[in-house]
């Protein structure tokens, strides 16, 4: 006769939850397309990389963000605040998005409200490049408007003129909102579904801070102990008390644009004069709140690359993958072509580590060629 334990072993549980949290994200799929609106977002492939595994010493995989349908992960985050805005709306009440963005949280806004027949505006700095401007209309925006010589000034500009005018107007932060953490919380269900389990690493460039809480927010509730149904505030109580390995998370910041590392360091959020990087796409001032609270764990650390640093990713990652990125996503692959991986993390050569190719627009072939020029590499 065989007993069955009464408490499954730690396995079934991580299983179980797995199943849990893909049954979830079936189920808003379906619910918002039975409601007759299409996912902003897609299933994005993780594959394992020869080059940077010889490089790292681990295995390393990609996760591809650089194919959503917006050209880089904003496709989740802001993806489904716009289409929690929609399903939360009544059917006769549509909706208008505003942006205050000059990059990939306004080509993610726009690409999500075109896709769910509802209008979006953005605002834009005066030192927008024309062609960025050109993406985002053929994105589909209702209007590009430009004011101000910052984003602050932009977004000042969108709520006092603009969207307090506007019944029907729904603002879009770029990072620092509920529904963008849980929209980024997916692609870690999904690494885990893709890889069997969760990896011993994850590294993610760090601008505003929502992608990195995203990731946390979804490696709490995978934990062994973990409830199916429990909240992100239950999840993040729970994770404070638990011991044993985590998974380590590495935010990664270019050296001109560190509000992250800054504000661990000196344990309260800091707020950076200016930017002076090239990865514009990082450029936040300030990161949110919940951002530094996770940066406080000791499972998440922080480390910086120089702009160099990232720039040459880019073109290495060009040539090993036939894939081009922005400087923003270079940070991240810096960390492994840099060698620098292994002072972050202690890895064995069967450790996995993540790396989000988070993707983002602010590339070209013409950029890239200026950058082999520049850099004589």
């Amino acid at each position: 006769m065989t007993v069955m334990p009464l408490t499954p072993p730690a396995e079934s549980i991580l299983e179980l939850n797995r199943k849990a949290q893909h049954l979830q994200d079936h189920t808003l799929k379906q619910e918002a397309e039975t409601a007759g609106y299409p996912c902003p977002w897609i299933e994005t492939p993780l594959i394992e990389s020869a080059p940077l595994s010889k490089l790292a010493g681990c295995r390393i995989f990609l996760k591809m963000e650089n194919f959503q349908p917006s050209g880089s992960f904003k496709s989740r985050g802001i993806g489904n605040l716009v289409l929690r805005a929609v399903q939360r709306s009544p059917h006769s009440t549509p909706r208008h998005f505003f942006s205050p963005s000059g990059g990939n949280a306004a080509l993610a806004c726009t690409t999500a409200s075109t896709l769910l027949h509802q209008k979006s505006t953005v605002v834009v700095p005066t030192t927008t490049k024309p062609e960025m401007i050109q993406r985002i209309l053929l994105a589909g925006a209702s209007e590009v408007i430009q004011h101000g010589r910052t984003i602050a000034e932009a977004d000042s500009y969108l709520r006092t003129e603009l969207l307090s005018k506007d019944p029907c107007g729904v603002y879009v932060p770029p990072f620092d909102h509920r529904d963008i953490w849980d929209g980024a919380e997916r692609l870690i269900h999904e690494v885990h579904t893709q890889m069997g389990g969760r990896p011993e690493g994850v590294v993610c460039s760090v601008g505003g801070g929502g992608l990195l809480i995203g990731l946390c927010q979804g490696l709490d509730r995978l934990s062994p102990s973990a409830p199916s149904s429990e909240s992100p505030r239950e999840s993040e109580a729970r994770a404070k008390t638990e011991t044993g390995t985590k998974t380590q998370v590495i935010g990664v910041e270019t050296i001109g644009c560190e509000s992250f590392s800054k504000a661990i360091k000196a344990q309260q959020l800091v707020t950076l004069p200016n930017i002076t990087s090239i990865a514009t796409s990082l450029g936040c001032t300030t990161v949110a709140s919940k951002a530094l609270e996770y940066g406080l764990r000791s499972s998440v650390h922080s480390t910086l690359v120089s702009d160099r640093e990232a720039i040459e990713a880019c073109i290495r990652f060009a040539e090993d993958h036939k894939v081009l990125v922005e400087p923003a996503c270079g940070a991240t692959l810096a960390l492994v072509y840099s060698g620098r991986l292994s002072e972050v993390m202690q890895l064995g050569r069967e450790d996995r580590v993540v790396l989000v190719v988070c993707g983002g627009s602010n590339v070209s072939v013409e950029m890239m060629s200026e950058w082999r020029r520049d850099l004589g590499v």
